[in-house]
């Protein structure tokens, strides 16, 4: 097993017009490339046009997403604060998906303000506890995120972030490895 590279989902939670997401969650997919036991699926909640409101059957938009998500063997939340939260769509499209999260691992690169996301990412452990996924304690956080990127959508301080976001994938391959080992010898639920 430890050959297979794994597919982690990285999910841009913000869908606001002029969002600085894409910006965050580029330099982060190129770190995550960077590793060399990974594979990247960059799920962009602005194109999955998936529905505001719970369908009763899945549309194909649906279907799509929790297919990505369940061939996933860990997952990061790319996550503005929004008045001390996190955004309703990347609400809307956890809740698309149960099984598909069960004992995979969730890291968070959050942005924002004087706090750096870091309120709406303590949310999110709360929502994937729930969720039967482990959430990894290494985050990867920008504070005042606008003045940490520069033009080119690069960090203006490239070591802190890279240093950061290293140890998080370190920490979510180490889970996704455990937990896909564990569900081989004895399957969960």
């Amino acid at each position: 097993m430890a050959e297979t590279r794994l597919r982690v989902g990285i999910i841009v939670g913000s869908t606001r017009e002029g969002r600085f997401a894409r910006t965050v969650a580029d330099w982060f997919a190129g770190q995550a490339r960077q590793h060399p036991e990974l594979q990247v699926d960059l799920i962009d909640l602005a194109e999955a046009d998936l529905p505001a409101v719970m369908p009763s059957v899945k549309t194909p938009q649906v279907r799509d997403f929790t297919a990505r998500l369940d061939a996933a063997d860990g997952f990061v939340a790319i996550t503005p604060e929004y008045n001390h939260g996190y955004p309703a769509p990347l609400k809307a499209a956890i809740d698309l998906a149960n099984a598909e999260w069960h004992t995979k691992p969730v890291g968070f690169v959050s942005y924002g303000g004087i706090s750096g996301g870091l309120r709406a990412v303590e949310q999110l452990r709360q929502v994937f506890a729930e969720l039967h996924a482990m959430t990894v304690r290494e985050t990867v956080s920008f504070h005042g995120a606008g003045a940490c990127f520069d033009a080119a959508g690069n960090p203006e301080d490239a070591t802190g972030p890279a240093t950061a976001a290293k140890a998080l994938l370190d920490q979510l391959v180490w889970w996704a490895r455990a937990s896909a080992e564990a569900r081989i010898r004895r399957p969960y639920r």
